[in-house]
């Protein structure tokens, strides 16, 4: 059965600031933007009439563009001029963009690529026993057309194949869409924040059943 993709922003991306740990420091710096790490994780994972591709400090301005398309709801009630919202969004990507590198060094930082141009990103540490998805989101005009849903089955396929014990991640309480779709896939709550839903997806039932009954969406 078809499963359209609700994710409408990314798993994480709009308050990312909920996963700083105290020993990181993203204080705003100066001068360029770090590089993404050089990682050959992707060749693990084939998404069905897409590409993978690591990604590089050329991507910026796509990821820039994607960034904002995933806060686009939440800015537009606030309001801000043009201008100030865009400068906002810019130092909240470098921010994140910083945060990532520094605290996920052994992820896979990609692009996904269809018919040779980018509609979204897939960040995703493979080197885990419990593979662990950072980020994940399409751009909007590719969402809702499965290609959500052919991502997460290409990693649980992966997963599966590799005999890894099973696939993490977070997803905004506000993205419910997100949430159900990750519960349709076989993900199940076991933690949970003010803002976040930790999830889980067992390979092979391998994983020791855990729930954290305040992880519900209610």
């Amino acid at each position: 059965m078809k499963i359209a993709n609700p994710i409408s922003r990314s798993t994480s991306a709009s308050r990312w600031p909920a996963y700083f740990h105290p020993s990181v420091d993203v204080r705003p710096v100066t001068g360029s933007l770090p590089e993404f790490p050089a990682r050959t994780g992707h060749n693990r994972l084939r998404i069905p009439n897409c590409i993978l591709r690591p990604a590089t400090l050329g991507d910026l301005a796509f990821l820039r563009q994607l960034y904002g398309s995933f806060r686009k709801d939440e800015l537009a009630q606030i309001p801000w001029s043009q201008e100030d919202k865009q400068a906002f969004l810019d130092q909240q990507f470098d921010l994140q963009h910083r945060y990532y590198i520094i605290a996920f060094p052994q992820t896979d930082f990609l692009i996904i690529e269809k018919d040779g141009t980018p509609i979204g990103r897939l960040y995703i540490n493979l080197d885990t026993e419990i593979w662990q998805i950072i980020d994940i989101g399409l751009l909007p005009e590719w969402r809702g057309l499965g290609l959500g849903s052919a991502t997460l089955k290409a990693i649980q396929a992966a997963a599966s194949t590799g005999k890894n014990l099973g696939i993490a991640l977070h997803v905004d309480r506000n993205n419910p869409r997100a949430y159900e779709l990750y519960r349709a896939f076989g993900f199940e709550a076991v933690e949970a924040t003010e803002t976040h839903i930790g999830m889980e997806w067992r390979s092979h039932h391998l994983l020791p059943k855990r729930r954290d009954q305040s992880a519900d969406l209610s």
